[in-house]
């Protein structure tokens, strides 16, 4: 595949820290889009220093703002990387040797996860395959939730994929203190789309214990020591705190 015909689009906001080395990973001949949510950092002159074509546009939730963002590429194929993600010196050598058959519209990538310093393969972190190569216009967004509440959005192909092999790494959470703070977000983020139902909330607290269980033995967390341990854990607690936020805005409103 010639690099020229790849636009690799990345979403910020305030990510002046982690913007350049993302950057630095695109390979060379491929263009780069930043599509910038009114940082207050130095994202945007980071990226443009680097030969980002740079866009400064409102938010307006994960899924919506991906398709604008989408939406401005002028060749055949992107290329969706997030700015805590980079792409690997091995997939940049696959996509340059790459020739997609002609019905072939999107690629998954799987992603290897790191969490406090180690890549995690256990609780359903690998290879956490994810379309993220696709020709312009062929996918579809889905998502949990619409609008600003709308999380873990994914993009599904509208034909045949494929598989790429090698991956983009992932660093999220350098520390436990990163992890907690996007638990929260994240969890504020759905439960404001969620509607209040205390049977849900009982359920997702009876189910909780089995599905830390199930994630620690059965998807094989058991192999990341501490780190499987808390993920497995705090996996099984986020549909709790989704549904127990859900509740508690839910009987704010009726008093």
């Amino acid at each position: 595949m010639d690099l020229a015909g790849i636009t690799v689009v990345v979403l910020t906001k305030d990510e002046a820290a982690r913007i350049g080395d993302c950057l630095a990973s695109i390979p060379a001949g491929a263009s780069t889009l930043v599509y910038d949510s009114a940082s207050q950092d130095a994202t945007a002159q980071i990226a443009a220093e680097a030969g980002a074509r740079v866009v400064d546009a409102p938010w307006r939730g994960f899924a919506q703002t991906r398709i604008e963002a989408a939406a401005l590429v002028k060749t055949p194929w992107t290329f969706m990387l997030d700015a805590d993600e980079r792409i690997t010196p091995e997939l940049a050598l696959e996509l340059s040797s790459l020739d997609p058959p002609a019905d072939v519209v999107a690629y998954s990538v799987p992603r290897r996860n790191h969490f406090c310093g180690a890549w995690v393969r256990g609780a359903g972190w690998w290879p956490d395959r994810l379309v993220r190569l696709f020709r312009t216009g062929q996918v579809r967004i889905q998502a949990r939730n619409e609008g600003d509440a709308s999380l873990h959005e994914t993009w599904v192909a509208l034909g045949a994929h494929g598989d790429l092999q090698n991956p983009i790494d992932h660093f999220s959470y350098p520390d436990l203190r990163s992890y907690s703070m996007k638990f929260a977000r994240y969890t504020d983020i759905e439960a404001s789309g969620a509607k209040p139902d205390p049977l849900a909330l009982v359920a997702a607290s009876t189910i909780m214990p089995l599905r830390a269980l199930w994630l620690y033995f059965a998807r094989g967390a058991i192999a990341d020591g501490w780190r499987g341990a808390y993920i497995a854990w705090c996996s099984a607690l986020y549909p709790v705190a989704v549904a127990a936020k859900a509740f508690r805005a839910g009987s704010g409103r009726q008093q």
